[in-house]
Protein backbone atom coordinates (compact mmCIF):
# COMPACT_ATOMS: atom_id res chain seq x y z
CA UNK A 1 0.00 0.00 0.00
CA UNK A 2 1.82 3.10 -0.71
CA UNK A 3 1.01 6.19 1.82
CA UNK A 4 -0.39 9.34 0.53
CA UNK A 5 0.77 12.64 0.97
CA UNK A 6 -1.42 13.61 3.86
CA UNK A 7 -0.01 10.46 5.60
CA UNK A 8 3.59 11.17 5.00
CA UNK A 9 2.50 14.80 6.68
CA UNK A 10 0.76 13.51 9.51
CA UNK A 11 3.80 11.11 10.28
CA UNK A 12 6.28 14.09 9.45
CA UNK A 13 4.87 15.82 12.10
CA UNK A 14 4.21 13.11 14.89
CA UNK A 15 8.01 11.61 14.31
CA UNK A 16 11.01 13.03 17.02
CA UNK A 17 14.49 13.56 15.57
CA UNK A 18 17.27 13.79 17.47
CA UNK A 19 21.16 14.05 16.43
CA UNK A 20 23.78 12.62 18.18
CA UNK A 21 27.33 12.25 16.55
CA UNK A 22 28.14 9.42 14.19
CA UNK A 23 30.86 7.06 13.79
CA UNK A 24 30.74 7.36 9.92
CA UNK A 25 32.84 9.14 7.74
CA UNK A 26 33.97 12.13 8.09
CA UNK A 27 37.61 12.11 9.87
CA UNK A 28 38.24 14.80 12.73
CA UNK A 29 34.80 16.15 11.70
CA UNK A 30 33.25 13.13 13.39
CA UNK A 31 33.85 14.47 16.95
CA UNK A 32 32.44 17.95 16.65
CA UNK A 33 29.39 17.55 14.40
CA UNK A 34 26.06 16.04 15.11
CA UNK A 35 25.74 14.60 11.67
CA UNK A 36 24.21 10.91 12.55
CA UNK A 37 20.13 11.40 12.60
CA UNK A 38 17.70 9.35 15.27
CA UNK A 39 14.44 9.01 14.61
CA UNK A 40 11.86 7.66 16.60
CA UNK A 41 8.43 6.98 15.52
CA UNK A 42 5.26 5.91 18.28
CA UNK A 43 2.97 4.03 16.05
CA UNK A 44 0.45 2.93 18.54
CA UNK A 45 -0.69 7.03 18.64
CA UNK A 46 -0.19 7.80 15.22
CA UNK A 47 -3.14 9.85 13.56
CA UNK A 48 -2.43 8.93 9.75
CA UNK A 49 -3.81 5.53 9.68
CA UNK A 50 -7.41 4.20 10.82
CA UNK A 51 -8.18 0.81 12.74
CA UNK A 52 -7.22 -2.03 10.96
CA UNK A 53 -4.39 -0.70 9.45
CA UNK A 54 -2.57 0.78 13.23
CA UNK A 55 -3.75 -3.00 14.25
CA UNK A 56 -1.44 -4.34 11.30
CA UNK A 57 0.89 -1.70 11.30
CA UNK A 58 1.54 -2.81 15.39
CA UNK A 59 1.18 -6.37 15.06
CA UNK A 60 3.86 -6.09 12.31
CA UNK A 61 6.39 -3.80 13.95
CA UNK A 62 6.26 -5.90 17.39
CA UNK A 63 9.89 -6.83 16.87
CA UNK A 64 10.89 -3.60 16.10
CA UNK A 65 9.41 -1.38 19.16
CA UNK A 66 11.00 -0.42 22.10
CA UNK A 67 9.73 -1.13 25.39
CA UNK A 68 7.66 2.04 25.43
CA UNK A 69 6.21 1.53 22.06
CA UNK A 70 9.18 4.00 19.92
CA UNK A 71 10.07 2.50 16.77
CA UNK A 72 13.73 3.93 16.33
CA UNK A 73 15.30 4.56 13.00
CA UNK A 74 18.61 5.96 12.44
CA UNK A 75 20.89 7.21 9.59
CA UNK A 76 24.50 7.95 9.27
CA UNK A 77 25.43 7.58 5.65
CA UNK A 78 26.10 10.92 4.86
CA UNK A 79 28.46 13.26 6.08
CA UNK A 80 25.34 16.01 5.92
CA UNK A 81 23.17 16.02 8.66
CA UNK A 82 20.11 17.20 6.47
CA UNK A 83 20.33 13.99 4.14
CA UNK A 84 20.20 11.31 7.06
CA UNK A 85 17.18 12.91 8.21
CA UNK A 86 15.67 12.54 3.94
CA UNK A 87 17.59 8.90 4.13
CA UNK A 88 15.95 8.53 7.94
CA UNK A 89 12.81 9.79 6.90
CA UNK A 90 12.46 7.66 3.24
CA UNK A 91 13.26 3.91 6.12
CA UNK A 92 10.76 5.16 8.04
CA UNK A 93 8.11 5.38 4.81
CA UNK A 94 9.34 2.49 3.03
CA UNK A 95 9.09 -0.06 6.29
CA UNK A 96 5.55 1.49 7.07
CA UNK A 97 4.61 0.83 3.13
CA UNK A 98 6.09 -2.47 3.60
CA UNK A 99 4.49 -3.35 7.02
CA UNK A 100 0.82 -2.52 5.27
CA UNK A 101 1.11 -4.41 2.18
CA UNK A 102 -0.71 -7.36 2.07
CA UNK A 103 0.78 -10.12 0.85
CA UNK A 104 -1.66 -12.43 -1.36
CA UNK A 105 -1.92 -16.14 -0.77
CA UNK A 106 -0.39 -18.23 -3.30
CA UNK A 107 -2.65 -20.13 -5.21
CA UNK A 108 -1.24 -24.10 -5.82
CA UNK A 109 -1.14 -25.35 -9.30
CA UNK A 110 -0.18 -28.21 -11.38
CA UNK A 111 2.30 -28.54 -13.75
CA UNK A 112 0.91 -28.78 -17.46
CA UNK A 113 1.41 -32.37 -19.44
CA UNK A 114 3.40 -30.31 -21.69
CA UNK A 115 6.07 -29.54 -18.54
CA UNK A 116 5.59 -33.03 -17.47
CA UNK A 117 6.64 -34.77 -20.44
CA UNK A 118 9.41 -32.75 -21.25
CA UNK A 119 11.39 -32.72 -17.56
CA UNK A 120 10.78 -36.54 -17.85
CA UNK A 121 12.61 -36.81 -21.29
CA UNK A 122 15.48 -34.07 -19.86
CA UNK A 123 15.49 -36.64 -17.24
CA UNK A 124 16.33 -39.83 -20.20
CA UNK A 125 18.43 -37.78 -21.64
CA UNK A 126 20.38 -37.09 -18.61
CA UNK A 127 20.58 -40.75 -17.80
CA UNK A 128 21.88 -41.81 -21.09
CA UNK A 129 24.45 -39.36 -20.85
CA UNK A 130 25.52 -40.67 -17.41
CA UNK A 131 25.24 -44.07 -18.68
CA UNK A 132 27.92 -44.09 -21.76
CA UNK A 133 30.55 -42.55 -18.97
CA UNK A 134 30.33 -45.74 -16.90
CA UNK A 135 33.38 -48.20 -17.63
CA UNK A 136 31.50 -51.53 -18.65
CA UNK A 137 30.10 -49.64 -21.89
CA UNK A 138 33.87 -48.82 -23.15
CA UNK A 139 34.40 -52.56 -23.50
Amino acid sequence: MKLTDSQKEIIKTEVEITAVRSSGPGGQNVNKVSSKIELRYKPSSTQAFCGEQLVLLNEQLTAHLTAEGYLIITAQESRSQIQNRESAINKLFALIEKTLTVKRKRISTKPTFASVTKRLDKKRQHSIKKAFRKKNNWE
